[in-house]
């Protein structure tokens, strides 16, 4: 696919965004607690996830003729290893933002080829906010304006965004003593409850960076395309590349990655 290409469909994707997010802005308040199901433990979904995913597979599907999807509410329908154009899709990434009316959540969309990502796109319905990039593009863009990764120089000046555990608590305890660690270290921790979003803040300057584990393709997959077109650095716990099935992702600001990583290497024991 050339660039042309990429660039074209990936302001088809961002107009698809845009219109599910619109579309989910307006259900806000309109689900009744008995329309909400409970899939696993703390996490949510109801009929807004799942319509919202149906639009967006039916779309990229005439975008991009049989293409297959990695999506949250979808079993997978071929193997992500083999030789196909994955769409990769959180229909509504910070479901329980939404559904207590938090507007802390996004759409994210991202498509997958031979082991890379080649756009990505996250909205933020509540601000009207669209990041997006597409590989070969110079850089990555918030409506429409180019945008970078943080260039503080001092970790200790930097604000990070994380996501607490919510149903894998095995590694609990490494993770609090990092916390611990990073609140002496940092000017601030947020968690906000959409990855997606603390990726795409991350990817334009306002967090200096992102950690969480136990996350799936579909939280990471654009927002740390994103960040890395927007020249930062991405790595799973232990430093190496597999953040995208891996379940562990930093993602930050080059200096704030390297800090990052031996501090979640030390705490997780993976130095």
């Amino acid at each position: 696919m050339t660039n042309e290409e990429l660039e074209s469909l990936c302001a088809k994707t961002g107009a698809l965004a845009r219109e599910v997010g619109q579309w989910i802005l307006q259900q806000v308040g309109a689900v009744d607690a008995a329309q909400i199901e409970i899939k696993d433990l703390n996490s949510l979904v109801s009929f807004v996830d799942k319509t919202a995913e149906s639009r967006i597979l039916s779309a990229v599907s005439a975008f991009l003729p049989d293409s297959h999807f990695i999506a949250e509410e979808s079993a997978p329908d071929a193997k992500e290893d083999a030789e196909n154009y994955f769409w990769i899709v959180d229909p509504l990434d910070g479901t329980t933002n939404f559904l207590h009316q938090i507007p802390f959540f996004s759409v994210s969309i991202a498509l997958y080829y031979r082991g890379e990502i080649l756009l990505g796109v996250v909205y933020e319905p509540s601000r009207d906010e669209l990041f997006y990039s597409w590989r070969g593009a110079a850089g990555c863009f918030l409506n429409g304006a180019p945008v970078r990764v943080s260039g503080r120089e001092r970790f200790s000046e930097g604000l990070l965004a994380t996501g607490f555990p919510y149903y894998n608590f095995s590694n609990m305890r490494h993770y609090l003593h990092l916390l611990e660690d990073l609140m002496q270290s940092v000017r601030g921790l947020r968690r906000l409850g959409s990855a997606a979003l603390d990726l795409a803040y991350t990817a334009c300057g306002r967090f200096d960076g992102f950690f969480e584990y136990s996350l799936s393709a579909w939280d990471v997959a654009a927002g740390a395309f994103l960040v890395q077109q927007a020249g930062g650095k991405v790595s799973d716990f232990g430093g190496g590349e597999n953040y995208l099935f891996g379940r562990s992702i930093i993602a930050a600001a080059p200096n704030a990655h390297a800090v990052l990583r031996e501090k979640i290497g030390y705490h997780f024991e993976m130095l």
